[in-house]
């Protein structure tokens, strides 16, 4: 039966249920850069309304030993799209798996969602937590 489900759906249907979040070795050990990734078109759902949210999310980060790979970070974040999921933990639960997957040397993560009845809502987390980290 799975097969079954599996061949209705479509090619991007289907990379996002086998993707998984993939890195390949840092080429510049040793010398701490930034990546800057802007991902505009976040989706998932309202776990109280049903409602569709939608985000930009904004992910700098400082990696260590690995770095994320572009398609797989794509797949992992359209993955989200069916989800119920209040902002607050989408935005926390992209951090703890990214920072699973790549154990950088730091890393924040911002969510600003497109207002609706007119609330505008940004989150931000970082990684590693310090008392002085907002």
């Amino acid at each position: 039966m799975t097969s079954n489900l599996q061949a209705d759906l479509k090619t991007g249907e289907r990379e996002i249920l086998a993707g998984q979040l993939t890195t390949f070795p840092n080429p510049r050990t040793g010398r701490p850069y930034q990546i800057n990734i802007t991902l505009p078109e976040f989706t998932c759902k309202c776990p109280f309304s049903g409602y569709p949210d939608f985000a930009t999310i904004h992910l700098t980060y400082t990696p260590d030993q690995r770095v994320l790979e572009l398609k797989a970070l794509k797949l992992y974040i359209n993955s989200y799209r069916d989800q119920y999921i209040s902002h607050e933990e989408g935005v926390n639960k992209i951090l703890d798996d990214l920072v699973a997957a790549c154990a950088p040397l730091s890393m924040r993560i911002k969510g600003d969602y497109s207002p609706r009845g007119n609330v505008h809502t940004t989150i931000e987390v970082h990684y590693p937590f310090t008392a002085d980290t907002p």
